[in-house]
């Protein structure tokens, strides 16, 4: 049903505001999305190691990142943006995020599209302490858990979204 619908498609009532239903998005909690986090780090890390070890001169370390700095330009975080960029474009979730049972939407619930899902992908693969940290301490003034590439984009992690396209407006619940 649009938005704008005046009436309801099935039965031809006439709708106003309240009638609409109200999505309720339960907001991932930060636990899980590290962990979906980690999942994927390991999925785009050890792969692409494994690949470039393969007789090309390349050594193989088995956790990918020596460090993790503030700031890190390299393939080590090329691999990873692309990666989200990409899945979390098409389908909103990353194979960390559908283990956990996680999605990134729009605030209101609806997909994200490819330009949402590459500026919040840059945080988390190129500037991820400082994303976190601002993103935390923005969460005590702000109720939906985004980290700052979040909250630029537009875009927030839920635990098993209900479809939200339908609804007039959006309740955020923690878990």
């Amino acid at each position: 049903m649009s938005e704008d619908a005046k009436f309801c498609p099935k039965c031809g009532a006439p709708l106003t505001e309240t009638e609409l239903p109200t999505a309720k998005l339960h907001l991932a909690k930060w636990e899980s999305r590290f962990v979906a986090w980690l999942i994927d780090i390991v999925i785009v890390g050890l792969i692409p190691n494994a690949l470039l070890s393969s007789g090309l001169g390349y050594e193989f370390h088995l956790w990918p990142f020596e460090q993790i700095p503030f700031f890190d330009f390299g393939l080590g975080s090329i691999i990873p943006f692309i990666y989200w960029t990409l899945v979390e474009g098409y389908s909103g979730r990353s194979i960390g995020k559908l283990v956990m049972d996680l999605k990134i939407t729009r605030l209101d619930g609806s997909k994200i599209n490819y330009a949402q899902a590459a500026l919040e992908s840059f945080g988390k693969a190129f500037l991820l302490p400082i994303d976190c940290i601002i993103g935390w301490i923005l969460s005590s003034c702000c109720a939906k858990r985004q980290r700052l590439f979040n909250k630029l984009s537009n875009t927030i992690v839920v635990h098993m979204p209900k479809e939200a396209a339908e609804a007039k407006g959006v309740a955020y619940t923690k878990d």
